[in-house]
């Protein structure tokens, strides 16, 4: 075999989420982390297909390219990317990076327990604990979270706009939708491909999340995220839940003063509490884990038919 390009990546799952974590990349001088963005985001754009799509990865893969900061206190950059390019911001992914970094031995450990990451959309001062070698938590502060409107209708859906990294629809869960869990996966694409397009007649959005209260009781959701291609998210995710969290707030359901779960199709969870309120909108903190899957090393074959991959939707 000719091998054209060889690169190695660890695969990190956070709450279900896989992130392929790249560290080898071209050294680059770089002025801020924006410009470093642009520049490989049109030099490594091969590369990153190569990597995201199959047969090497999937379409929830994301990915993230780790540099070394311009900043001396700050411990390491990231770049955040996905199937549509680069994304300025990724939460979970700043869980699998620090999680890389501590338990491959890029990074020591602190007695502080606290670190510095950053990104496209700021630095994050993120605390994350170490034991016997294996990163047990990662904590962190969200950026703000705010309703835009709520109680907005469309034909039979009444749902509420919420902006955090995109603008989100929130629709509860009533008499036309679906019960949220694995078996109805096949009927839940359907209903948010219909939903989303409904409310898509009004306004132009590409998120949708669908909300189950039933344990409202216990400051427990259960919620499904649609997106526009179809795509749905089998994980709570981390951006999900503080939109979530925000449209409870504005319900008055829920005790702002306890720990806030989401709970996600396959059942996983992440618990979020809130920080405080800013005078338009919310700040939250997050906790979870990272679990590295496996590190391995990627070849590109010259006569490979299929060099960039491809993606099944």
């Amino acid at each position: 075999m000719n091998i054209q390009k060889m690169y190695t990546a660890v695969d990190v799952h956070v709450n279900g989420e896989a992130f392929r974590v790249i560290k080898d990349v071209p050294c680059k001088y770089y002025y801020n982390l924006e410009q470093l963005n642009e520049q490989f985001s049109s030099e490594l754009a091969e590369e990153m297909q190569l990597l995201l799509n199959e047969p090497r990865g999937f379409i929830g893969l994301n990915g993230c390219i780790v540099v070394p900061s311009i900043h001396t206190e700050v411990d390491a950059a990231v770049l955040f990317f996905n199937h549509e390019g680069s994304i300025p911001l990724h939460y979970g992914g700043i869980v699998a990076v620090i999680t890389m970094l501590l338990e491959s031995g890029y990074l020591k450990k602190r007695e502080t327990n606290q670190y510095k990451i950053e990104t496209l959309s700021g630095i994050f001062s993120v605390h994350a604990y170490v034991e016997n070698d294996e990163v047990v938590s990662v904590s962190f502060e969200s950026k703000l979270c705010y309703l835009i409107e709520k109680n907005l209708q469309v034909e039979n859906i009444s749902y509420s706009l919420i902006q955090a990294d995109k603008v989100y629809a929130v629709v509860e869960k009533g008499a036309y939708s679906p019960e949220i869990c694995i078996e109805n996966i096949s009927e839940l694409k359907k209903w948010g491909e219909v939903t989303l397009q409904t409310i898509q007649k009004q306004l132009l959005i590409n998120r949708l999340i669908l909300v189950d209260s039933s344990q409202k009781e216990k400051n427990h959701i259960k919620s499904i995220t649609f997106h526009e291609d179809n795509f749905i998210v089998r994980s709570p995710g981390f951006v999900s839940t503080i939109v979530s969290y925000v449209h409870a707030l504005f319900k008055n359901d829920y005790m702002a003063d306890k720990p806030f779960i989401n709970e996600s199709i396959c059942n996983s969870f992440i618990t979020v509490e809130k920080v405080k309120r800013e005078e338009t909108g919310y700040i939250f903190r997050f906790e979870s884990r990272g679990f590295i899957t496996g590190v391995q090393t990627f070849l590109l074959d010259p006569t490979d038919p299929f060099p960039a991959g491809f993606l099944l939707k």
